[in-house]
């Protein structure tokens, strides 16, 4: 099977597999017990929230540990919502965040919210000008994702943040990294932001375990009231073999940083060259700025038709987000391209291991699809 679908999920890598055995079958102890084991479970804890720290470039003590993306997402929002409960009712987002963000802030538009939502142009990106005319006094919440998920376009967090600051307007800015994480540099603090969101099953840990960056000071409602773990915040047994797993993956990925970047840069390169070449009549919605996502577009050939076809060849790419289960994506709708092109988009993702390889058999496959419907006319 030829797996091109990394935006979706990735495979876990074996350093990440084997920590969280050794989590589950040898150091299973719960990091709140007060015997000997207990404690060497919280020191463990502790080593593995330092490790994610490092890989996100920030305190240890500024990172939570959640669920997943989404969990993150929504208490973000809520969380900052709440902070400005005094200050206004007006949030500012994009209209091609995950749908992590976007049905949250969809339920508080029905309870009184105002929410702008801020368009891209035909390639996914967002102007930072439009971003900053829609700064107001009661904006409490700016909601913009790092890396898009299904387009690979980078958004102007920093932007953001500055224009935030220059307008005088009380919003929090909270960015949904998940796609970012790792694939591309930063760090919270040079972005600007106040909240951050991470997934750890998208940088080759288990799906399970994320986590919320919360700017040291920035004082929150807890998610849950409970026994007080994670300071407090989102308290519960933690998940110990999951964020042992999160923090394995992490260190492999910033030992071969650099390495993993250029390759799976270098792969979709690949794929796109021999894409254009292969197939004139084809698209490329999007190159991706992020190394690792990029959209094509066959036009006349049904996005779905087109992943079911891939699928009995043994070939894995998706028509967008894993989340929209087959309905239309919105992202690529909002960026206003006709609708032949819309109806054949296709996301393809890398991960380290992708290979040139691999994107030559999608091309070879597409091309075949094309051809077998051209004949059949």
């Amino acid at each position: 099977m030829i797996y091109l679908d990394n935006a979706a999920t990735t495979r876990v890598c074996p350093e990440a597999a084997q920590a969280a055995l050794a989590a589950m079958t040898e150091d299973f102890w719960n990091p709140s017990s007060r015997y000997a084991a207990g404690a060497g479970a919280a020191e463990a804890l502790r080593s593995h929230r330092a490790t994610v720290a490092a890989a996100l470039g920030c305190l240890p003590e500024e990172v939570v540990f959640t669920s997943c993306g989404t969990e993150g997402d929504n208490w973000a929002i809520q969380a900052a919502l709440e902070h400005g409960k005094r200050k206004g009712r007006h949030i500012v987002t994009t209209a091609i965040e995950h749908a992590a963000v976007l049905e949250p802030l969809r339920a508080l538009a029905g309870q009184g919210y105002e929410v702008t939502y801020l368009r891209p142009d035909r390639q996914g990106h967002i102007d930072p000008a439009g971003l900053a005319a829609a700064l107001r006094p009661d904006t409490v919440l700016v909601s913009m994702m790092l890396v898009n998920n299904e387009l690979g376009t980078i958004l102007p967090v920093k932007a953001a943040a500055e224009a935030i600051r220059a307008a005088g307007c009380p919003a929090l800015l909270h960015t949904d990294a998940v796609q970012a994480f790792l694939k591309v540099p930063f760090t919270p603090k040079d972005l600007g932001v106040d909240l951050l969101t991470i997934s750890g099953h998208k940088v080759r840990a288990p799906k399970g375990i994320g986590a919320l960056y919360i700017r040291k000071g920035l004082k929150l409602k807890p998610l849950l009231l409970g026994g007080g773990q994670e300071g407090g915040l989102r308290p519960g047994t933690e998940p110990t073999a999951q964020i042992a797993a999160l923090a394995a993956a992490c260190r492999v990925w910033m030992d071969h940083r650099e390495a993993y970047t250029e390759r799976m840069r270098e792969t979709k390169d690949h794929f796109l060259s021999s894409f254009s070449a292969a197939l004139p009549q084809g698209v490329v919605v999007s190159p991706g700025d992020a190394p690792h996502i990029c959209a094509v577009s066959l036009p006349g050939y049904p996005s779905e038709m087109l992943v079911r076809e891939l699928s009995d060849r043994g070939i894995c790419v998706s028509s967008g987000s894993a989340c929209h289960r087959g309905k239309p994506s919105h992202v690529f709708a909002a960026t206003g391209r006709p609708k032949g092109e819309l109806l054949g988009v296709l996301r393809v993702s890398f991960s380290p291991e992708s290979t040139p390889a691999e994107c030559d058999t999608l091309v070879n496959a597409l091309s075949e699809i094309s051809s077998a419907r051209v004949a059949a006319r």
